[in-house]
């Protein structure tokens, strides 16, 4: 009598997990490495042969955000080192990090790190609130320096729909 062992089946979704946890790591040093190239969610599905809808779902559920909002992440850090340095315009900036349009880069830069690009660049102020990392190791620098999404603002019509009391303030 042949039986088959019954972590046969867990070992089979262990291995398509590892698999798509291997493509996930491809994508995302894809835009680490390729960052001012102008990438889609489905050019980067179509490279690990995924579709973008399956693609976007795994990157979540992994990363915990969207494979978009990952590389616009990314593309913010490089343009605040270049916007320190202050040898490039904002606009300059905005095409050399990958975005091609200056307003949706202004709106993602405001909300990430929570001034504006060119406030970011001209305000000396901000120099002292940057945080020094000489002397950390870069994986740590990274993480330390790493720009933080502000949270979303509950519109007054939303918090009357859900409370069901007008906002009085």
């Amino acid at each position: 009598m042949s039986t088959t062992p019954a972590s046969a089946p867990a070992s089979t979704a262990q291995d398509a997990r590892l698999r798509d946890l291997t493509l996930l790591r491809r994508v995302r040093d894809r835009m680490d490495r390729d960052y001012t190239q102008p990438l889609d969610v489905a050019a980067l599905a179509a490279g690990v042969h995924m579709s973008a809808g399956h693609l976007s779902r795994l990157f979540k559920a992994a990363y915990g955000e969207s494979p978009y909002s990952y590389l616009m992440t990314r593309r913010i850090e490089r343009a605040m080192m270049l916007l320190r340095r202050g040898d490039l315009s904002v606009t300059e900036v905005c095409f050399a990090v990958g975005c091609s349009s200056l307003g949706t880069f202004s709106t993602r830069f405001a909300e990430l790190v929570g001034v504006p690009p060119s406030v970011y660049r001209a305000d000396p102020t901000l120099e002292g609130q940057v945080l020094d990392t000489a002397g950390l190791p870069a994986c740590i620098a990274k993480q330390v320096t790493r720009p933080v999404r502000e949270p979303v603002r509950e519109s007054v019509r939303n918090r009357e729909a859900r409370t069901g009391a007008p906002d009085l303030a």
